[in-house]
């Protein structure tokens, strides 16, 4: 189950809580976190902050009958005001999520908000806010009409063939098929020189599309890429078939785990990849990559313990 599932998951439950649910209730419900308690409260503790972080506002309560007192948690649905639109608890989850992620500088905002399940003058900081950019529109009108781009990248003349435009971090990346190179490449819009020149349409043939995620988070850089490999429990074996493409599957065990190699150019992005897996994966190479993980995983530990 990927951190973004999850998360949803963890937000319906709450909203549809009677009453405070407490930490092994929502484990147990969600059947997403590993068995070891120490792994599972530190997940649990992530994902309470990622919520937080989007503006939900998670409610700690004694649950009702416990002596001594035991902490539970819970969303109060009443905060979700507003004609109500018939949302299972779910949907509405998903559009509080979309709504805290990114904000929209649209008409009828408000009303998104206010589905989404906070008003907009009190709606959390988004984490991205979308911009627009001449070269995003240049090579927005590139890709959906199959029209060769020219531009100059960090001194070099690049001309590739766009296959999807991305918008991560604050940042507008174009991915595609470089020409001179002969491979796939991602660049960042803010370091194109100058502007971008398009031919005429239908130039090329798209390639072959992933899927889901044509462009993953861990392939957004510029850099030469550093192959990473990574072993994946049998029980999130799944999720590699469907996401990943049969060469990136490099082995696979009698136990039901595979061993996966990714070309990577973001290493923070590659390590919150593994780390959304819990202790469902393990890199096993390059050795600073692995290092980059446990260290962030000791720090994680030190300020956090195994608070409730």
């Amino acid at each position: 189950m990927s951190k973004l599932e999850r998360l949803l998951k963890l937000l319906a439950l709450l909203l549809d809580a009677e009453r405070p649910l407490t930490a092994d209730e929502l484990k147990n419900k969600l059947e997403a976190y590993p068995e070891n308690q120490s792994s599972f409260r530190r997940g649990f503790e992530r994902d309470k902050d990622d919520l937080r972080s989007m503006g939900v506002d998670i409610l700690v309560e004694a649950v009702p009958g416990t002596d001594p007192p035991v902490e539970g948690y819970r969303v109060d649905a009443n905060a979700y005001a507003g004609q109500d639109p018939g949302l299972e608890p779910d949907e509405l989850a998903a559009l509080h999520l979309a709504a805290a992620l990114v904000r929209l500088d649209s008409v009828g905002e408000d009303s998104f908000w206010k589905l989404g399940g906070v008003a907009a003058s009190e709606a959390p900081q988004a984490i991205a806010q979308v911009p627009t950019s001449a070269e995003a529109a240049t090579l927005y009108n590139a890709v959906s009409e199959r029209r060769v781009a020219t531009f100059d990248y960090r001194g070099e003349s690049r001309t590739m063939e766009p296959a999807r435009l991305s918008f991560r971090r604050g940042h507008w990346y174009v991915s595609g098929f470089d020409q001179a190179r002969g491979e796939d490449r991602t660049f960042r819009l803010d370091r194109i020189d100058g502007a971008v020149d398009t031919g005429p349409p239908d130039a090329f043939t798209p390639s072959e599309a992933r899927g889901p995620e044509l462009t993953r988070t861990w392939e957004l850089g510029d850099a030469d890429p550093t192959e990473a490999h990574v072993l994946v429990d049998a029980a999130a074996a799944l999720w590699t078939q469907v996401h990943l493409r049969s060469d990136e599957i490099e082995e696979r065990r009698d136990d039901g785990s595979v061993v996966v190699s990714l070309q990577v150019r973001n290493v923070e992005a590659f390590r919150d990849w593994v780390l959304g897996f819990m202790d469902a994966a393990e890199v096993l190479s390059p050795p600073e990559f692995r290092t980059v993980v446990v260290e962030w995983l000791t720090a994680s530990k030190a300020a956090t313990g195994d608070a409730a």
